[in-house]
């Protein structure tokens, strides 16, 4: 791990940069169609921006020295009923992991995501789920994730983007 890197909590002038972190993202997974990724980096900013501003998002940055963002990590607290996993109103959703290519296998995802976690752990939110791309896998499972029994239903429309309200 490298100690020239500081992890820094996200604000709503952060937000550029987590969007173009979150397309560079799925890019890296694969998906290559620009216009759904337009239509995604669109209604992502509205998105992220809604919930910086009331707090439902939280984001850790890693910066290097010269005070660039290297990496990202985000959380979006859930509401979520009480259960027997939990008494906190939200579970915390991890999203966004991102590290720019030139400054992967350094442990910034590590030190972004155990951040995320920590905070989770402060605010009694002990209910934390991510969905893993097959290279930040190992890194979600040295920390402790595991597989759940979560099901999923994509309905074909899925990658659609949705009207706007006006229209």
């Amino acid at each position: 791990m490298d100690s020239t890197f500081t992890i820094q909590q996200a604000t709503l002038a952060d937000a550029p940069i987590i969007v173009a972190h979150r397309r560079r993202m799925f890019e890296d997974m694969g998906f290559d169609d620009t216009a759904i990724l337009d239509a995604q980096e669109r209604e992502f900013t509205g998105w992220l921006r809604e919930r910086l501003e009331n707090g439902r998002y939280r984001g850790w940055l890693a910066v290097n020295a010269a005070g660039e963002v290297v990496a990202g990590a985000g959380l979006w607290l859930l509401d979520w009923p009480p259960g027997p996993m939990g008494l906190a109103p939200f579970r915390g959703y991890i999203l966004n992991v991102y590290t720019e290519p030139a400054y992967r296998k350094r442990g910034l995802a590590r030190r972004l995501v155990q951040a995320t976690i920590d905070w989770c752990h402060v605010q009694g939110i002990y209910a934390i789920s991510l969905h893993a791309s097959d290279e930040g896998r190992s890194v979600y499972e040295s920390l402790g994730f595991a597989p759940t029994n979560e099901m999923r239903l994509m309905q074909p429309s899925g990658v659609t983007p949705a009207p706007s309200p006006s229209g």
